[in-house]
């Protein structure tokens, strides 16, 4: 889908005069408390929706929490997280009208994109629209964003907008839709929102599935997705296409286990056979003809004395081979969810590396430059200027601590400490962000504060180096405010 079928779409919808209702297919990247209730209602045993693979469909979510067992035994910061999830589920899926507002600005745009992240420039507006009529779904937005990556102008765009239709226990959709494949709270190395999302139609289980014949049976609840999605953006080889594929699967409570594929096909100068496209072959002697990216992980949540843990991994690798030249980046991280009152705390720490290593796990053996770069596409693994993945780009790393608390109001505190080596000498220009490498301590707190009309989020951010050619400290401050009209 282009965006100037998006664009008719958001007129029709504007010109329309009857709205029998309103629903949304799913909950979107970007939410930090949401994410955390659902991480613990799975764990518990109470919700087992997958909490690695976003969007996470609402209709899941509700099933899960209509046949959940009784709470009474559980401890009160379960009690709360039930409460919030059936509170946010109800509401974005309830009847009648709905619309939203989204104003953003900041003086510096975030270096780091968490799973949380707002803005993709100094300002931003957003106006949805949403309506439903059964199973289908259309949601539009219009947004203007100035300051995208230093350039000067305003950018008009629809960003977030798509039309979906369910089919029994499948979801259609066609959209610019955002993803975060991936257990990682600070980064996602194979798709994230770090780049702006592209057009792009696919097909997803609207949610949790399970096979019933005994030879699969034990696998358990299952999610999977499959998109294809046209890189639309003004590239060196036009006319490329993405598609991806990943199955998340929950075969022991508290365990996710994860696998997707992805690549860049097509492009004008580039094969575009069906076999070409399918072939899975990538190896020093017979390279595919696509830039594709392999992608693994494995999260298991479980109680220690009664307080929630979870740790987890992910690996990228560039070729096809799971183990030997694989070209393979890093994500391993853990937290820990302190009770405090009727609540938790959740505690995290995650490192991210996208310096690959030739052979899976061979760390004193690394390949510089091939993370988010690929010899046959010039404008690598990226879509406006920015990659699928990790927000560093090429050859760096994070160390990341962050603390996550929602109080009885249920205002939302975060505060994060990065620890980011970007770049590295050998890297040169195969990574977008900066060719000298340079290391920043970078610190950031956000309080995200509810009202009946929307939620006000209000962030601060200090760093001590920035990306050359500037230097030295710099500070920012960055608020956001959702209102949302019935």
């Amino acid at each position: 889908m282009n965006r100037r079928v998006l664009r008719g779409i958001a007129l029709g919808l504007l010109l329309s005069v009857a709205a029998p209702g309103v629903a949304a297919p799913w909950a979107s990247v970007g939410d930090n408390q949401l994410r955390s209730d659902l991480t613990l209602l799975a764990d518990a045993g109470i919700a087992q929706t997958m909490v690695s693979q976003w969007p996470v469909p609402w209709r899941g979510v509700l099933d899960a929490l209509a046949d959940s067992p009784t709470l009474d035994a559980q401890p009160a910061y379960i009690r709360e997280a039930v409460r919030r999830v059936r509170a946010r589920a109800t509401r974005e899926t309830a009847e009648g009208g709905r619309a939203e507002t989204l104003l953003d600005g900041t003086n510096r745009p975030a270096l780091i994109r968490g799973f949380n992240a707002e803005g993709y420039g100094k300002g931003t507006v957003q106006e949805t629209a949403e309506i439903t009529a059964g199973r289908s779904n259309l949601h539009v937005q219009f947004g203007a964003i100035t300051g995208y990556r230093g350039q000067r102008g305003v950018i008009f765009d629809a960003d977030g907008s798509y039309i979906a239709q369910r089919l029994g226990n499948v979801q259609l959709y066609a959209g610019d839709v955002t993803h975060w494949w991936g257990p990682g709270w600070a980064s996602a190395l194979t798709l994230s929102n770090n780049a702006r999302p592209f057009p792009q139609a696919g097909i997803s289980t609207a949610g949790p599935l399970r096979f019933k014949t005994p030879l699969l049976s034990w696998i358990g609840p299952f999610r999977a997705e499959a998109f294809v999605g046209v890189l639309d953006d003004t590239r060196i080889a036009r006319k490329t296409y993405f598609n991806g594929i990943r199955v998340t699967l929950n075969p022991a409570r508290g365990l996710e286990i994860g696998g997707a594929r992805t690549q860049i096909f097509c492009g004008r100068g580039h094969p575009c056979s069906v076999s070409d496209v399918i072939s899975l072959s990538n190896s020093p002697t017979n390279p595919s003809k696509t830039a594709s990216e392999g992608e693994f992980d494995a999260r298991y949540g479980w109680r220690i004395a009664g307080v929630p843990v979870e740790i987890y991994g992910q690996v990228m690798n560039e070729d096809s081979s799971p183990v030997t030249h694989s070209l393979s980046s890093y994500l391993v991280g853990g937290s820990i969810y302190v009770p405090v009152a009727k609540n938790t705390m959740r505690l995290t720490a995650e490192y991210t590396s996208s310096i690959s290593t030739l052979n899976l796990f061979s760390f004193s053996n690394v390949q510089y430059g091939v993370s988010y770069t690929d010899f046959k596409y010039p404008d690598g693994l990226r879509y406006r200027g920015r990659d699928f993945g990790f927000s560093l780009d090429s050859d760096s790393r994070l160390y990341t601590v962050q603390a996550n608390l929602t109080d009885s109001a249920d205002r939302n505190y975060t505060l994060s400490l990065h620890r980011a080596l970007v770049s590295r000498p050998q890297t040169g220009a195969a990574n977008v962000l900066t060719p000298t490498p340079v290391n920043i301590n970078y610190a950031e707190a956000r309080v995200a504060t509810p009202f009946r009309i929307g939620v006000l989020s209000v962030s601060g951010r200090v760093q001590d180096d920035q990306l050359r050619p500037a230097r030295g400290f710099t500070a920012a401050a960055e608020v956001s405010f959702r209102i949302r009209v019935r």
